[in-house]
Order: C-alpha cells, then structure tokens, then sequence
C-alpha cells in the first residue's frame, strides 16, 4: 500500500518504488474514479510530464481508470497547464503526472475537476482511503473496461494562450529572449507558444530529462536561477523565463540578470488587467507583497487574500469572479483560462507588457517593487507547530498575529509569516520591511529562533 505520507493537501508527491509504485498508482487511478462519482461511459483526461517514471505510472493510472469503466483521454507528455487547459477546453475531469520540482526519485500526480476546477483536501484524504480498500480487496471489477484515445493537445494549447494576450505590440520589436526549460515541460510548450513569436529565443536545456542533469528544476532556489542570469548578461537580452518542472510557474528575469520578485509581476500584470477591466478583483495570498494590494487599490481594484496553495486561490477567483491571481512562489491564475495557474501566459502577459510600454524590464516593475523582502527561505525543524509557538511568544508584543496560514506577525514597518510546507518537513520563512535594515533584522532574529533546535 502506499506510503499515507504521499497524500498531501492538494496533490500526491513521493519517492518512486519506496513511498509507491505502479500497483499503488492502478489502485489511485480507479479509486479516483469512485471519489468522483464517474459512471461508466464518462471519461477523463491524463497527462504526465517527463519524469523517468512518468510513462509507467500514467499507463498504471489509465489502467485503473478504465477497470472503472471510465474512457481515458491521454494527451501524453503535457505541462500541468497544459493538463488544466486540456480539462477546461474538454469540460473533463482530468490527472496530471508530475511532482513538480521534487528530486528526480520522485513522482506524483495532480488533480481536477471537469473545467479545471479544483479538488479539496477532503477528496485527498478520501482518495486515500479507497485506494488502501481496493489494494486490500483487489477483487476485478465487473462491467466493459473503459476506452482508450490518444490525443494531441498541444496546438489548441498555444493557440487558447495566443488569443489571451494581445502581442500586437511585439511585431517589428524582435525582443531576444532567455528561457531556461530545466530539463522540464517547458521545452515541450516552448516551440509552439514562443517559438511561433516574432521573438529571439535563446534556450537553455530544453531537451526533457527527468534526471535534471543541469539544475534542479526549482527556480525559488536561487542557485536555479544563476544559469539564466548568466545568459542575459552575455547574450544582452531583454529577459529571460525560468519555469519550473512541470512548466505551471515561471520566474522573470530584467535585462540586468537580476530576478524580477513575483509579487512585483502580479502587481505588474494586475495592473493591466484592471486597465482592461476597471473595478475587477485580484487574489493575491498572504504573503504576497504589500506593493500589490497597494497597486490594486490605486488603480481602482480590489484585493481578496488566500492561504498558500493553488486550491485555495482558484477556489477563491471562482467565488469573487476575480480576474487575477498571484501568489509569492510564481504561480499566476487567470479567469479565462479556466481560473487555474499558467507560467507560460504569465510570460506572454509580461513579453506584451515589456513591449507594449518599451522600456526595460527592470524600469517597466520599478513602481510595483516598493519593499526589501527576504524570499523565501527554508529551514527543516523537529517539530514545525512547537517551533512557530515559540516564534509567536517571542513577538507577541510587537505586531498583530494571525494563524489563517501558519503564523503571521504584522507590524507598522514590516511583517513576516512562517508556515509549515505541505510537500516537505520545512517551515518557510519570508519577510518584508520597508528597507532592507529592518528585513534583515527581522529576518535574522527570526531564523535564528527557527534554527535553534
């Protein structure tokens, strides 16, 4: 049975033939189908990205799927985005293999509802119930196994992301660009997204490998990111995108090789949303900047904030009918691609923007880039709740505390949240001052009280 651990929040993450294996993910694949209530003769849509074990695993789910009666639609190789849209243009229920920006050994898998709408934790856990029932009664269903189609999805993909974005502007302009793939999905999207624009492409390791010989595909490490930095700096480019292993987060760097903060281009891309849209709403979490609620407000908008995680911010947007959303780690949602999160319309948003307006990048974020702020820095703990109780006595006295999403300590001049990770045993810290002095002792005072056991 699988490793109880694997079932996290929002989606399932662990290491390949120790946590789970092929039997685990046939089991998960028709329990699924029972946790959705899906009749024989439905069907769902299934893509996996470029993981080692990604094609075993994906043909084991639509095995399970289809012992359920249930058609599999199967796309193949797919960014998760790729995966959400598929979901949305075909109004099916859809999995998506991938664990994103996990070590190599690792796998997982990714969940919607028809429309790309989001699934709940609830879900997860009753997932997990019936997968360890099917596997402790693996008695064959009854009943026509379910069909299978194969199907190519990628060019509706570009061609829905093109008509998004007016890239009018770029026509005459020929930005060079630097996109870093990872190893990851991107270099699966890239051709057909960015390589049809009247753009230089420079591209780095976009020949998908799932060992990630390169960088671990993780650009919230800034380690992850020295690659493409470089790479603007000796080619002279205009930016450069680094995406993530499943190509749903993409990170911006200016002309300069120095890395655009994301709440910086949720505040940049919000801002040209309410110009299209005066009055809409955008949903930032709780640790975006304040730059961007503050952007929001003077451009006549409003702000709804959200816990961390995709569910919650697409559960959100759905609720207010936001046009927008953005979340510290590079993730941005969208209403009309069916409110879920994409990296490769955030790029095309930003390449419209930059060319739109003229200047560089750098100058173009200037104004939506007010504060010092830390990033995100991670620390393993013995015990992640007793940890964050003796951050929250040690401040009790010195700013507002919330526990909406971990813990949250605001004060006039600076704040910072520390919140437990829902894949790994880390607490997260980030902090945000009004100059960097205050960030930097805020930030140091507070890893060290993080760090002391």
């Amino acid at each position: 049975m699988p490793d109880r651990s694997i079932f996290k929040a929002n989606d399932i993450r662990g290491r390949v033939g120790v946590q789970w294996d092929a039997d685990d993910a046939r089991a998960i694949g028709r329990a699924w189908t029972q946790v959705l209530g899906l009749a024989p003769g439905s069907a769902l849509v299934l893509g996996r990205d470029m993981r080692t074990t990604g094609a075993e695993l994906a043909a084991a789910v639509a095995e399970g799927v289809r012992d359920a009666g249930v058609d599999v639609v199967d796309m193949g190789l797919a960014s998760t985005d790729g995966l959400w849209f598929a979901s949305g243009h075909l109004d099916l229920p859809g999995i998506m293999l991938t664990a994103s920006h996990n070590p190599p050994a690792d796998n997982g898998m990714k969940f919607c509802l028809a429309g790309a709408r989001p699934v709940t934790a609830r879900m997860l856990t009753e997932l997990a119930e019936r997968t360890d029932a099917l596997l402790a009664d693996p008695a064959p269903p009854s009943g026509p196994r379910g069909g299978l189609e194969q199907r190519d999805l990628l060019g509706a993909y570009a061609a829905h992301l093109h008509s998004l974005v007016d890239l009018s502007a770029l026509d005459g302009q020929r930005l060079l660009v630097v996109a870093d793939a990872g190893n990851g999905m991107a270099g699966h999207t890239l051709p057909g997204v960015l390589g049809v624009l009247p753009v230089e492409l420079v591209g780095l390791y976009t020949e998908l490998d799932g060992t990630f010989p390169n960088h671990q595909p993780n650009p919230l490490e800034p380690e992850n990111l020295r690659d493409a930095q470089r790479a603007v700096r000796e080619h002279g480019a205009d930016l450069a995108l680094v995406f993530d292993g499943d190509a749903d987060r993409c990170f911006i760097i200016d002309e300069r090789g120095e890395v655009v903060p994301p709440s910086a281009v949720t505040a940049l891309i919000a801002a040209a949303e309410l110009e299209r849209e005066p009055g809409a709403t955008i949903v930032i979490n709780t640790i975006t900047s304040r730059s961007v609620a503050e952007v929001v407000a003077e451009r006549g908008g409003r702000c709804v904030v959200s816990p961390v995680g995709h569910t919650y911010v697409k559960t959100l947007m759905a609720e207010h009918h936001a046009v927008f959303g953005g979340e510290h780690s590079a993730h941005y949602y969208f209403r009309d691609f069916w409110r879920a999160d994409t990296g490769m319309l955030a790029a095309l948003h930003v390449l419209a923007l930059r060319a739109r307006d003229g200047r560089p990048v750098s100058q173009l974020v200037a104004d939506y880039d007010r504060y010092a702020a830390s990033g995100e820095l991670n620390s393993t703990v013995a015990d992640q709740a007793a940890t964050m109780d003796a951050v929250a006595a040690a401040f009790a006295d010195r700013g507002r505390a919330d526990r909406v999403d971990g813990l949250t300590i605001r004060a006039q001049d600076w704040w910072f949240n520390l919140r437990p990770s829902n894949t790994e045993p880390l607490l997260r810290l980030n902090v945000e001052a009004a100059d960097p002095a205050t960030m930097a002792g805020v930030r140091d005072e507070v890893l060290a009280l993080v760090r002391a056991g």
